[in-house]
């Protein structure tokens, strides 16, 4: 029965306005507004307000106009699904929680889920309505009417060269057709799947001259019709990034692959991933494009004419930092999730531990 539930979604992802950024220095900003950061779930007994086991790592948030939120367990292998205020989904009165297994390309448990999205139409993807990128170089797909506790491999380029490394995923329309966009570290490449999974080429080659060699698309996100790339930096296996201080890109491309322009360059950023547009209740920050660094945990906002504004801070005035920061997400008003809250998913303790948790405006 929750099945259903679960499926009775709306078919819009929250649309914020298209930004046109130009190239700009990530460089010193005044934040200004205070934002409190309220620690929702995590795998450590008494870190957050609730305990899951399964939270290890997580990466990539997703969800449906009317769902939970679907968080990528990178380290335990899963999905597992929260209301707004962290409660696993759906509750035990209802049969649940949910937990869908993401599988290694072999088909057996233990896969490594990175960016996520929500499928809206049912009849393409296989059916498939919540979508995974996973470092193993597969891209898997939930699809409750075949397995409702279990994700199945629908791409699989493990095998190509040294393999490929998927650290983001997007989806998107270009005009002509759906598609979705992996972000492949390992190759340096943005990877286009049609709706029957076939890699397909688009008229642009998500292509900017300017980034330097050894940096490489670290995430992909659809925000309002624009695809942002972040960069990082790879490290000699090109498996994992390199952080450190300045140690970053951020693109604008449209659904073709055209590069649209630069958004920032080092600065601020220390390989960046989190991305999310701020709604118009979010302070001093609304409107701003909000980009997370894994490096250094902090959360960087730029302003639509590409001006750095600064970085999210505490009510004590010190930026708001958190150890191993992956995941952003605004709330999609459904199950709790205000649109005005951040989430955001977090691989604590050099990503053996979890924290999922949310960010507020406290003057709105």
């Amino acid at each position: 029965m929750y099945a259903r539930r679960l499926l009775t979604v709306g078919l819009t992802v929250a649309s914020a306005v298209a930004l046109a950024l130009p190239a700009v220095s990530a460089s010193a900003g005044i934040a200004r507004g205070s934002f409190r950061e309220t620690d929702l779930v995590s795998n450590i007994p008494g870190r957050a307000q609730h305990l899951d086991p399964n939270l290890v790592n997580p990466w990539g948030i997703s969800a449906s106009g009317a769902s939970p939120m679907w968080v990528s367990d990178n380290n335990a292998g899963v999905s597992t699904l929260y209301d707004g205020a962290g409660n696993a989904f759906p509750p035990p009165a209802s049969g649940g929680p949910l937990v869908v297994t993401i599988p290694k390309p072999d088909g057996s448990d233990g896969g490594t889920p990175t960016g996520t999205v929500f499928n809206a139409i049912g009849g393409e993807f296989n059916g498939d309505r919540f979508l995974f990128a996973t470092e193993d170089g597969t891209i898997a797909g939930w699809n409750p009417a075949v397995n409702f506790t279990r994700a199945r491999i629908e791409v699989n380029r493990s095998t190509v060269g040294l393999g490929a490394v998927y650290k983001g995923l997007a989806i998107g329309n270009n005009g002509v057709a759906d598609h979705i966009y992996a972000s492949n570290f390992r190759f340096g490449t943005i990877e286009v799947f049609d709706t029957s999974y076939t890699m397909v080429a688009l008229s642009g080659s998500f292509t900017d001259p300017g980034i330097p060699v050894g940096f490489a698309p670290f995430n992909i996100q659809n925000l309002g019709g624009v695809l942002y790339v972040t960069y990082a930096m790879q490290k000699p296996d090109k498996h994992d990034d390199q952080s450190g201080p300045g140690f970053g890109f951020v693109d604008a491309y449209d659904l073709n692959g055209q590069l649209l322009r630069r958004v920032a360059s080092g600065g601020a950023l220390n390989s960046p991933w989190g991305l999310a547009i701020a709604p118009a209740t979010f302070g001093n920050f609304h409107g701003n494009l909000l980009v997370g660094n894994f490096g250094d945990g902090r959360i960087n906002a730029f302003a639509a004419d590409g001006s750095f504004r600064g970085q999210l801070k505490s009510e004590t005035n010190a930026p708001i930092q958190i150890d191993g920061l992956w995941g952003l997400r605004f709330g999609n008003g459904a199950l709790g999730a205000s649109t005005n809250t951040l989430y955001f998913a977090a691989g604590i303790n050099d990503e053996q531990d979890g924290l999922f948790g949310s960010i507020v405006n406290v003057d709105n």
